[in-house]
């Protein structure tokens, strides 16, 4: 589990969606929603994180929505400056572009906010998606317990 690099100067446009579903910055009247489908789908640490972005200016948090409801997110400048993640795609929205037009979102979102490079957090085995998403690279010897999550209370 290490962390990935992507060049902000060099990636890839935003798939176009279908079947409706629209990637979208998130809007100060759905944190409540958007924190509880982080919350009951992914995890507290993703929910505390994903609330951390929703309070920045501009907002870091990005939501895909089908049908008036949230089926996946991505943030930015959550965890620490310049850190792309958390991100999470409901199981039945996978395979669909809908992952890589969140997460390339976030991304170009960075960019315009003046970044060069992003960091995507502790990959696991995502790092296949990343590298043919957003041509991310692994980032040598950067485990968590190397990295910014060192500081978590409990890793």
């Amino acid at each position: 589990m290490s962390d990935m690099l992507v060049k902000l100067y060099d990636i890839p446009e935003i798939p176009p969606l279908k079947d409706g579903i629209k990637v979208k910055r998130a809007c100060p009247t759905d944190f409540g929603r958007i924190i509880q489908f982080v919350r009951e789908e992914f995890c507290e640490n993703w929910a505390n994180e994903c609330s951390y972005a929703l309070y920045n200016r501009p907002i870091s948090c990005f939501i895909a929505v089908k049908d008036k409801k949230i089926i996946g997110f991505a943030c930015y400048d959550a965890t620490a400056k310049g850190f792309f993640g958390p991100i999470g795609l409901l199981e039945t929205e996978r395979g669909n572009r809908t992952g890589s037009a969140l997460l390339l979102s976030c991304l170009h979102a960075m960019k315009n906010d003046g970044y060069a490079y992003a960091v995507i957090g502790w990959v696991g085995d995502a790092n296949p998606f990343y590298e043919k998403a957003a041509n991310a690279i692994m980032i040598p010897d950067s485990p968590p317990t190397k990295s910014i999550y060192s500081n978590m209370i409990d890793i």
